[in-house]
């Protein structure tokens, strides 16, 4: 049974070690701090830290310039077009990840004007080189625009004073 006379502190805690209280306490002197040096001093250890960090942070290899954080579009050529879709086909970009042309259809697809075309399709994509829609449109097909999605909140107006 507990009760109040029978409770006491709990033991996870260990002793703490007094140092510093002269020799015959055994941590006397030094108080366990080696001898002399920074390390040993009070408020002397500051820049260590950093000392230390340098001999890992010069060997490591630095990413130069700049990366940007914009996902970057799947690329799709003509002729792959050519090979994966029927004549009259729709091709967008959830059908060509369908078909594992691209991975995702998220951020969207680019149609480069690699090779050539001959079928006649409606290509629904996020951007076209120049080459790839003047070619899309002289087989009979036909090119449209999406608006590439983002997955970035809108800033918020700081409120004026």
């Amino acid at each position: 049974m507990i009760t109040l006379s029978t409770l006491r502190a709990s033991s996870t805690r260990g002793k703490y070690k007094r140092v510093g209280r002269g020799n015959s306490s055994g941590k006397g002197t030094t108080a366990g701090r080696g001898t002399k040096g920074q390390r040993a001093r009070t408020g002397g250890r500051n820049k260590l830290t950093r000392r230390s960090l340098k001999s890992l942070i010069l060997p490591t290899p630095k990413s130069r310039g700049f990366r940007s954080h914009k996902p970057k579009l799947f690329v799709v050529t003509l002729t792959q077009l050519q090979h994966s879709f029927a004549d009259g086909a729709q091709v967008t970009p959830n059908e060509l990840a369908r078909l594992g042309v691209i991975p995702n259809a998220w951020p969207g697809v680019k149609v480069l004007a690699s090779g050539t075309i001959s079928k006649k399709l409606t290509v629904r994509a996020t951007k076209f080189s120049h080459g790839a829609a003047e070619a899309i449109t002289k087989a009979g097909g036909s090119v449209i625009q999406l608006i590439q999605p983002t997955r970035t909140l809108p800033k918020r107006e700081r409120p004026t004073t």
